[in-house]
């Protein structure tokens, strides 16, 4: 397939006039199902390269393109179009660099926030001027932010995020509580541009210069839920004094070009406030825990603790007495996130199963490590009189040490893992996987994993341990 790709993009490169000798250059993978790459010419000049993207949903890439034109024409700052296959799936557009808000944040914060108040002025301008004349009839899935829309978007939560994190609750009574939240939200004016995604992610910086991707899905709506998306983005980690500056920014700028917009405003936002984080919650599960996407399940545990703080906070209205009971449950999840801070070598070793959840995600941004399948090895599942035991006790242990093939598998194991973990450690690196999977995951798989745990352990003491065995 990406062979396909990459014919498809030479040829639409040849008929849109660029010169044929390029690379081009896949690039890492976002939260949609759109496939980007990096076109990069064979010149000496500073603008050499352009990107091309792949995405199948017809109908969503037609609003993308309508939209670029008419936010061209609009003086917004999104990036040029220069050409499209006849079928919609392909095309060509301005490269902005690799820099975005969200990096910036984390290599010049100081920076970063400073550009926060002309980030909140071109909202304005695409909500207020960007929904004047524009082709709605082309925007998908829906033209407007409406009841249908809302509990979609509520169901994805309750779906993807709730359930799968075994939360009880009554159905019926958060399904009321989800129409009554729906008629709140419904009740704040409607008739802006709503980008539907503003965060800093999408927002690319180069030269200093603020670009605004990913506004495809955009539609027309309220004004409150692309600020929110802004403010609380739980990866950016504004802090309460700078949501509150940036608040205050938008509310003036909003009163100096729409006098008296401002009570109403303020009487939902808090709303929206919650709605926005159950939306994304709904995404970070279906992305993360289904998708098994590294980003979605970093983000589960910050998004966990800013739903704790807003409870704290500003407390849900009393009249959605279930849909706070679940909230308050989810925000007493328990996820664990790594130190950044810990300069070791911090290595996961892990069994699992192949035939149930798969090689394990990781979600250290690492990208994963060494795969070992133990699969070829004598299996202790088979006999009636050890299938109910583990690879930590004792009775498969004796079995798996007394069958040559298994001191072979862990003395071919260490000999591939320790220049590994050795050059990892020489370079600086903070983490590394080491996988063992099996059919089942609880016999060959952990006794493996368990027996090369302790051997990093004796032979690398430097560094931090981790051992989960994901089907005991």
């Amino acid at each position: 397939m990406a062979l396909d790709h990459i014919k498809n993009i030479r040829s639409l490169l040849i008929k849109s006039g660029f010169q044929d000798q390029a690379n081009i250059i896949p690039l890492p993978s976002s939260g949609s199902n759109r496939i980007y790459y990096r076109v990069i010419f064979a010149t000496n000049e500073a603008n050499n390269s352009i990107i091309a993207s792949f995405n199948n949903d017809i109908c969503e890439n037609i609003a993308y393109n309508s939209f670029t034109i008419h936010f061209k024409s609009m003086g917004l700052s999104v990036p040029d179009i220069f050409s499209h296959d006849s079928t919609f799936k392909y095309f060509l557009i301005q490269d902005l660099g690799d820099t975005t808000l969200f990096s910036l944040l984390d290599t010049n914060r100081k920076k970063a926030i400073s550009l926060y108040k002309n980030v909140i002025s071109d909202l304005l301008d695409f909500q207020i001027n960007g929904i004047k004349n524009l082709d709605l009839d082309v925007a998908y899935p829906v033209k407007e932010f409406n009841t249908r829309s809302i509990m979609w978007d509520l169901n994805y939560f309750k779906y993807y995020f709730v359930r799968p994190s075994n939360i009880e609750f009554n159905e019926d009574h958060l399904e009321d509580d989800f129409g009554k939240l729906s008629k709140k939200l419904m009740n704040s004016e409607n008739d802006f541009f709503n980008y539907r995604d503003f965060q800093s992610r999408n927002i690319m910086v180069q030269d200093d210069k603020l670009w605004y991707i990913d506004f495809q899905g955009g539609r027309k709506g309220p004004l409150q839920y692309d600020l929110v998306s802004l403010l609380y983005q739980v990866k950016a980690n504004l802090s309460d004094s700078e949501k509150d500056i940036l608040y205050s920014y938008y509310i003036d700028k909003l009163n100096s070009i729409l006098p008296g917009k401002q009570k109403a405003f303020e009487e939902y936002y808090i709303y929206f406030v919650y709605f926005r984080l159950m939306q994304v919650m709904g995404a970070y599960g279906f992305r993360g825990n289904v998708q098994r996407k590294a980003h979605f399940l970093q983000s589960i545990p910050m998004a966990i603790l800013s739903l704790r703080k807003i409870l704290n906070d500003t407390p849900l209205d009393g009249g959605l007495p279930e849909l706070n009971k679940v909230l308050r449950k989810v925000s007493l999840m328990k996820y664990e996130l790594q130190d950044p801070y810990n300069n070791q070598l911090v290595i996961e070793v892990n069994s699992f199963s192949f035939k149930k959840k798969g090689v394990p995600v990781d979600t250290t941004g690492n990208g994963g490590g060494h795969v070992f399948d133990c699969r070829s090895l004598p299996n202790p599942g088979r006999l009636s009189e050890l299938r109910d035991f583990t690879g930590l006790d004792s009775q498969i242990i004796e079995y798996l040490e007394d069958q040559e093939e298994i001191s072979a598998f862990i003395e071919n194991v260490k000999r591939i893992i320790d220049p590994n973990i050795e050059n990892y450690i020489m370079r600086g690196f903070k983490n590394l996987q080491v996988n063992f999977g099996c059919t089942g995951g609880r016999h060959r798989s952990v006794y493996s994993a368990s027996t090369i745990g302790k051997y990093i352990e004796k032979k690398y003491p430097q560094v931090m341990i981790i051992v989960n065995h994901n089907e005991l």
